[in-house]
């Protein structure tokens, strides 16, 4: 605890290549056929009908409740639908699939697939977070005669044997059962059916995978600190058809390949079809906080990889962070973009990070358009551990989110809170960003819950302005020496806390709060800010949300903000749609200025990345909003959509 090419001239341009598909991005002007809204990522679209002037008259369009309440803490509904094939596609933290009508929200057709995303397998424990955060769309070449499965659908899935993708008829939801037959499992592939080094069952699927052309790209999410020999965070593209293996990459050297796993890709890849590049965003080596046992250099670790879609082939990588120890992975959708830095124009790969910093790298090189200096960092005391003599801080672009925390800054509604606050900060060792995890109990801010985190950024290319949010909060990491362990009666039991097995250590952990259940850290506890990426100034910078406890919402006045989870959509009109909030509300904001211009509430808050379509003339903003049981937040199964009254 990671998104123009929609219109016509695409699709023919591709075909007069004599290209065998047509990539969905082609579709129809309206849609919303990836997760991020096209291959490059970016969460913007171009629809202008909701603008500054009358986003005020939006109201509720149509709701639909999936069915499924979450079953436990770790199940959260966080789906960005789709948009294509003149249908609204969802999936649900459960395995379903379900087709709407986008005008009206009623459904055409649901199945299930198989087993949830996620989900228990005997002897291990199992990775404890279930979600589908999105499906991906698969179009067979519009000129060839149609059929079933001609058009198709992937979700995710697992079954004993790990995470599954299973190929849908888009049309009807039927089993596409050509897809994984040669495996001998008709309709789905399997992805313990290759090796992975490790434990696949702590292994699952959250975001959904990336198409180019005829091949379909997947990474995996595996478990943080559960086993130091995680599986391997192997990405594989299979054959969008049959699901034959057709590459596959593994960030893992082969010498670490018992010792280490993960460095995996949870977030969502990025594809620029013209150079036939996916980029991918990893994430830190198992078991994240403990580094002994791969002190090895592990460059393709929390790093943005370039790789040939049609080969795997590794064009180059630009690593984040080195030997990280902090839990500091990827965990956003790269951003495709073209910047105008120093009087040149540069195609780049932009990639925000849990630190706070944003990366802008030339796209055909991994090289950072701003310099990048190397600083010096606090270093572990854990025997046998070493930390990296320095980590990668790039001064511009400027940073989003808050990076150093001093005693004097804490904070407390009373005295008494704010005391309670600072002989926990003086307990602690901290040093400031980088601190690692100690025996004694260490603060690490930003923490491993991000600076920036699921959700991402947005991206707008008239103004080449990034609008990016963040929380603001401190995290409390101890190490607990096996050999002086007090043994399971007495070990606190939150869902932070992890066993590190194969390891001398297990991890404890918790969000540094006062006893009245507030952040130690000072407010604004989540922020939304405005990037010029031609300048990296912040243009404009916000609290966002109202943070909430004990049924009380704090007013807005007093810009406190909410720690967040979920991300932004832009349009061409000007406006930011945001949920994320912990306060249950739906915002659009002023792109210029970042002023709100329009709320609703929610029944839960909306933790996901809204998408917005046009059916029939009409604009429509969607949002799952559904909490999260974790945050303890109120839970929901809806899906809302909203829309401009009728004339």
């Amino acid at each position: 605890m990671r998104l123009s090419r929609f219109g016509l001239p695409l699709a023919a341009l591709l075909a007069a290549l004599g290209n065998l598909t047509i990539h969905s991005a082609a579709a129809a002007e309206g849609d919303w056929p990836e997760f991020g809204g096209r291959p490059e990522g970016g969460q913007r679209s171009a629809l202008t009908q909701i603008t500054p002037s009358n986003v005020a008259k939006l109201e509720v369009a149509w709701t639909y409740h999936t069915g499924e309440m979450p079953a436990r803490p770790g199940q959260s509904l966080e789906v960005t639908p789709l948009h294509v094939n003149g249908t609204l596609y969802l999936c649900t933290p459960g395995g379903k699939v379900a087709a709407l009508d986008p005008a009206n929200g009623r459904e055409r057709w649901s199945v299930t697939p198989g087993t949830p995303a996620t989900g228990s397998a005997s002897g291990a424990k199992p990775h404890g977070i279930a979600m589908c955060r999105g499906l991906t769309y698969w179009q067979s070449d519009a000129t060839a005669p149609g059929g079933p499965c001609s058009k198709r659908l992937y979700a995710p899935g697992r079954g004993a044997e790990g995470p599954r993708i299973y190929a849908l008829d888009a049309d009807s939801g039927a089993a596409c059962a050509d897809f994984g037959a040669a495996a001998g499992h008709p309709g789905y592939v399997a992805f313990g059916d290759f090796e992975w080094n490790g434990d696949i069952r702590l292994s699952a699927l959250m975001s959904p995978p990336v198409v180019y052309h005829d091949v379909l790209i997947s990474g995996e999410s595996v478990a943080d600190n559960i086993k130091s020999d995680a599986a391997d965070g192997m990405v594989r593209a299979f054959d969008a058809r049959s699901g034959a293996l057709i590459w596959s990459f593994n960030p893992i050297p082969p010498a670490l390949a018992h010792a280490t796993g993960a460095a995996n890709v949870w977030s969502v890849m990025s594809v620029d079809i013209e150079r036939g590049l996916v980029f991918l965003p990893t994430t830190s080596p198992s078991p994240d906080l403990y580094g002994a046992a791969r002190s090895a250099d592990l460059p393709l670790a929390n790093a943005v990889v370039a790789l040939k879609a049609a080969t795997g082939e590794l064009v180059w990588s630009f690593q984040t962070v080195h030997h990280d120890l902090y839990d500091f992975d990827l965990p956003a959708q790269p951003i495709l973009a073209t910047v105008n830095i120093g009087g040149h124009s540069t195609d780049v790969v932009v990639q925000t990070t849990k630190t706070g910093f944003t990366f802008v790298l030339d796209r055909d090189t991994g090289r950072s358009l701003f310099p990048v200096p190397e600083r010096p960092i606090p270093q572990s005391d854990i025997p046998g551990e070493h930390s990296s003599p320095t980590q990668p801080m790039p001064p511009l672009p400027e940073p989003y989110a808050r990076q150093t925390l001093t005693r004097s800054e804490l904070f407390g509604l009373t005295p008494f809170d704010r005391g309670a606050c600072e002989r926990a900060f003086d307990a602690s060792h901290y040093e400031g960003m980088f601190t690692p995890a100690s025996l004694r109990g260490s603060i690490m801010f930003p923490s491993l819950l991000g600076g920036g985190n699921w959700g991402g950024a947005a991206y707008d290319p008239d103004r080449h302005l990034l609008v990016v949010k963040a929380s603001n909060l401190a995290y409390r990491v101890k190490l607990i020496d096996l050999a002086h362990d007090p043994g399971p009666a007495a070990r606190p039991k939150t869902w932070m806390d992890s066993p590190m097995d194969g390891t001398p250590y297990r991890m404890e952990g918790e969000i540094l709060m006062s006893p009245l259940g507030l952040p130690c850290t000072p407010p604004p506890w989540g922020t939304l800010t405005a990037i010029d990426l031609d300048t990296g100034k912040r243009v404009w910078q916000i609290p966002l949300g109202q943070s909430k406890r004990y049924g009380i919402t704090v007013p807005a006045f007093l810009g406190w903000g909410s720690p967040n989870v979920g991300g932004p959509l832009i349009t061409a009109s000007g406006l930011i749609f945001i949920g994320a909030t912990l306060d249950s509300k739906f915002r659009a904001l002023d792109l210029g200025s970042g002023r709100e211009l329009w709320s609703a509430p929610l029944p839960a808050p909306g933790m996901a990345v809204p998408m917005t379509y046009l059916d029939h003339g009409r604009q429509l903003v969607v949002i799952a909003a559904g909490g999260n049981g974790l945050a303890e937040t109120e839970l929901s199964d809806a899906i809302i959509a909203y829309a401009l009254p009728p004339p």
